[in-house]
């Protein structure tokens, strides 16, 4: 049978492991912290769909299961994706959820498809919490793709892609150029570009030539194509002329007519330079 100092130490234990857990809880919640989530529950994130110009409405809920009051301020971040809220600054007691409504409005001329952003709140310690937004506008998907100031300089080509339509283009390129009497100098195979054009945007671009004629007139073709049909073509002339034998030749030129003029001049002066001849004509005999 255990003496009373047995028991004692026993129970003694107990209320101190007892004791410890007790103390141990509110820090494991306060270690948590504040939580930022769309009201209702059971969505991770944030939907919305509409026309260009709709406002959509939803409500998002701060919660503090601390043991302290915490403040927050919140934003929205996101291209194409403008957030209102109700209060952008909010106090939530401790133990307390706070749900704040927002909207969101579809931009007016939104290109067609999703749109990415993001709710955030900080508080006053620099901690953050985000949740995202999806949002959807509505409208004719049209993919247009222009190809623009289409330049040959030397061993590069130069050009600009312009997005023309309402969705997002990974564009496609091929090169074509034809020499003299039809004989192909440069053909490249379509291959996708490390580019996404978004709706109205350009982007000008450099193609390398590094193998082009020394001497021949070219015609330069770039075909660009994206995805929904997109397609344009362009074209531009190029002359290559050697131009260091050019410039001997036409130093030899140069050199050969200053010969024949210095020559020319040397005659003249001859010429001059003889005496003027006289001419007697005898008409009979002196008497």
């Amino acid at each position: 049978m255990p003496s009373a100092q047995s028991a004692a130490q026993v129970l003694g234990l107990s209320l101190l492991s007892l004791l410890t857990l007790l103390a141990a809880a509110p820090r494991a919640v306060a270690a948590e912290g504040w939580s930022l989530a769309p009201a209702g529950g059971g969505r991770p994130s944030f939907y919305a769909e509409g026309a260009p110009g709709a406002v959509l409405q939803d409500t998002v809920s701060v919660t503090n299961p601390g043991g302290h009051p915490v403040s927050v301020r919140l934003s929205g971040t996101g291209t194409g994706v403008p957030v209102t809220f109700a209060e952008r600054s909010v106090r939530v007691p401790a133990r307390t959820r706070a749900d704040i409504p927002f909207t969101v409005t579809v931009p007016t001329g939104a290109a067609p498809g999703d749109h990415a952003g993001a709710l955030v709140a900080e508080d006053g310690t620099g901690r953050t919490a985000t949740v995202r937004i999806r949002l959807r506008a509505d409208g004719p998907a049209l993919s247009a793709l222009t190809v623009e100031h289409l330049a040959v300089h030397g061993d590069r080509i130069t050009y600009e892609l312009v997005n023309r339509g309402t969705t997002v283009l990974v564009p496609r390129l091929a090169v074509h150029a034809d020499g003299v009497f039809g004989r192909v100098l440069l053909d490249r195979a379509p291959r996708t570009l490390p580019v996404r054009l978004a709706p109205g945007t350009r982007t000008r671009l450099t193609e390398p030539w590094p193998g082009h004629p020394a001497l021949d007139a070219a015609e330069v073709r770039l075909t660009a194509t994206a995805a929904g049909g997109a397609q344009d073509t362009a074209s531009a002339q190029a002359r290559f002329v050697p131009w260091g034998a050019a410039a001997g030749a036409m130093g030899a030129l140069t050199a050969g007519a200053a010969v024949t003029v210095v020559r020319l001049r040397r005659r003249r002066g001859d010429r001059a330079a003889e005496p003027p001849s006289t001419e007697i004509e005898l008409t009979g005999a002196v008497r």
